[in-house]
């Protein structure tokens, strides 16, 4: 309900490793932006994830109760294609809206989506595709409870960034190529969410944004926020990183529980 109202797009140093880092903290990633969009996206993939714990249960303790297992698996088909549904939205967004300083400090990425269900989305109907994903679910109850999780759905996909330029795979880039990628998709998803009328107003947050760039760069990234126009707050330990800023913004300093 709070993201009907209110919507953050948000960046913090411990994003720095996403591209390195398993395919869950990106999918968490494109969620979180992907939020942003559309406030339901919260709602489809807590069910997805409460109907999913509740047919695992089931499958653990050999349930034979097939009008319940048929009924979970439904409400994940549903859920799950809206998920992944939304998720190529975000996605479509994002490559439409890609974001650069006039001296390009923030290169373009190309990315994907790396999941069945997106990969479905793109030639089916939801419809036929919520059908066939029940039809998997069904068919694989007994390896799924071998394994002891679902094997197939959203909970599985991940998200595939490269650099436009160079063609490499983000995981593969330097980390200050890495680090550069990252701003530009948090940029280019503001940049996106500029572009369509929105009821709830957008904020944006950057923790210690500035200090592993170099002054060109944070000149940069200061112009584009400007131009932007939402409301942003940036933060760090020393003052002068944010000269560039001059009086297009204001300046706090927080110590001794105060704030000045």
């Amino acid at each position: 309900a709070f993201a009907e109202e209110l919507a953050f797009v948000w960046l913090t140093p411990a994003q720095d490793r996403l591209f390195v880092e398993g395919a869950g903290e990106r999918r968490r990633f494109l969620d979180r932006m992907t939020l942003a969009h559309d406030a339901a996206h919260a709602r489809a993939a807590s069910d997805y994830e409460t109907a999913m714990r509740q047919r695992q249960r089931l499958l653990d303790e050999r349930s034979r109760d097939e009008a319940w297992l048929d009924a979970l698996e439904r409400a994940m088909a549903e859920a799950g294609v809206a998920v992944a549904a939304a998720r190529r939205s975000t996605a479509g967004a994002l490559a439409a809206a890609a974001v650069s300083g006039e001296d390009h400090a923030f290169p373009a990425a190309d990315i994907a989506l790396e999941g069945e269900l997106e990969a479905a989305l793109a030639y089916a109907p939801a419809a036929d595709v919520e059908d066939e994903f029940a039809a998997r679910l069904k068919a694989g109850r007994r390896a799924d409870a071998e394994a002891g999780r679902a094997l197939v759905g959203p909970h599985r996909s991940d998200f595939l960034v490269a650099h436009r330029a160079n063609g490499r795979a983000a995981r593969l880039c330097s980390t200050g190529e890495q680090k550069a990628l990252l701003i530009g998709l948090v940029l280019a998803n503001a940049r996106a969410l500029a572009l369509r009328a929105r009821a709830a107003p957008l904020i944006l947050l950057f923790d210690e944004i500035a200090a592993h760039l170099d002054e060109d760069r944070r000149a940069a990234l200061y112009d584009i926020v400007d131009r932007l126009a939402f409301p942003g707050f940036m933060t760090g330990a020393d003052r002068t990183l944010f000269d560039a800023w001059g009086d297009r913004a204001q300046h706090f300093t927080v110590e001794a529980g105060g704030v000045a």
